[in-house]
C-alpha cells in the first residue's frame, strides 16, 4: 500500500539545479577509497527529490541520508531524514524505513511530524505481516506500534488509517490461534485446542473468526465430556450470529448429543 506525502514532507527545493545520475555518485564509481565531496545542502536535497519523483527509491533514500550526513544542523537534516523513511518504505526496504523513523524520533520526539513517523514505523510492519501458517511477532510489532500511533495521537488522519489497519491485524492473529487450535483438534489435543479458540473468542471477539471459534469450542467441549459448557458455546453462538453455517453445525451437534446434556443431572444424583 502506498500513501501520500503531507504537505510537510513536499518541500520544494530551494536549488534549481537537479543533480544527474553520476553527478550524484562519488567519482570513481562509489569506492571506499574515494574522497569526500561536500555539495551545497539546498542542491543535494533537489537531487534526492528529484529521485524520488523518478521512482529511484534506492537512490533517493540514500541521497537524502548523505543530507543528513553532510548538513547535521540545518532544518534540511530534520526533513530529509524523514523523507528517507519515506523512501525507504516505498522501495520495500521496510526494516531501514523503520530504523530511519525511529532515529527521527529520538532526535525529534516532539516534532510535528511525529505522527507521520510513527505512522511509517507501524506500516512497515504492517507491509511484513506474513501468512498466518508462519510466525507473528512481525503482526503483533504492527499492532503494537498502530496502537502506540493511536494513543499518542488519536485525533489525526494517520490514526484514522491506523485504526482501521488494527482491525485486520487483530483479525489475522485471530486466524493464526484458530489454525493452531484447528491443528490441536486434528490431533486429538481437545484441552489445548478448546483453549486456543477461548483466546479466539475472548480476546478476538470482534473478528471475523469468533463464529467459528465458537463452532469449534462446542465441539472440543462435547469431545472433552463437559457438554454443559458445549451447551453455553452454542448458545452464545446462537445469540450473537444465528444465520450462520457456524451455529447450524453447533445447533445439529448439540441435537446429536442431547442424551448427555440429560444424562449429566442422572449420574450427578446417582453418585450423591
Amino acid at each position: 500500500m502506498r500513501i501520500p506525502m503531507s504537505r510537510a514532507f513536499a518541500l520544494t527545493a530551494t536549488a534549481a539545479v537537479a543533480l544527474s545520475l553520476a553527478g550524484c555518485a562519488r567519482p570513481g564509481g562509489g569506492r571506499g577509497d574515494t574522497p569526500y565531496v561536500a555539495r551545497d545542502v539546498g542542491t543535494l536535497y533537489s537531487a534526492a527529490k528529484d529521485r524520488l519523483d523518478k521512482h529511484q527509491y534506492k537512490l533517493a533514500a540514500a541521497l537524502f541520508d548523505e543530507v543528513e550526513r553532510q548538513h547535521p544542523y540545518s532544518v534540511w537534516a530534520r526533513r530529509a531524514q524523514l523523507m528517507g523513511a519515506f523512501s525507504y518504505y516505498l522501495g520495500g526496504e521496510y526494516q531501514q524505513a523503520i530504523q530511519s523513523s525511529q532515529r527521527f524520533l529520538a532526535v525529534h520526539p516532539g516534532n510535528r511530524d511525529a505522527p507521520y513517523a510513527y505512522y511509517l514505523i507501524g506500516i512497515s510492519y504492517y507491509e511484513q505481516i506474513s501468512d498466518v501458517t508462519r510466525d507473528q511477532k512481525i503482526t503483533q510489532q504492527a499492532l503494537d506500534s498502530l496502537g502506540e500511533l493511536i494513543r499518542r495521537y488519536p485525533n489525526t488522519r494517520y490514526a484514522a488509517d491506523a485504526r482501521l489497519k488494527i482491525d485486520l491485524v487483530r483479525d489475522h492473529l485471530g486466524g493464526k490461534e484458530m489454525e493452531i487450535g484447528r491443528f490441536y483438534q486434528r490431533r486429538g489435543q481437545w484441552l489445548a485446542a478448546a483453549m486456543r479458540f477461548r483466546t479466539v473468542v475472548e480476546q478476538y471477539q470482534t473478528t471475523t473468526h469468533a463464529p467459528e471459534a465458537l463452532m469449534r469450542l462446542t465441539e472440543s467441549y462435547l469431545a472433552l465430556g463437559v457438554p454443559e459448557e458445549a451447551q453455553k458455546s452454542a448458545a452464545v453462538l446462537g445469540a450473537n450470529y444465528p444465520g450462520t453455517q457456524w451455529y447450524e453445525q453447533a445447533y445439529k451437534l448439540m441435537k446429536d448429543n442431547e442424551d448427555k446434556l440429560t444424562a449429566t443431572p442422572k449420574t450427578a444424583a446417582t453418585g450423591s
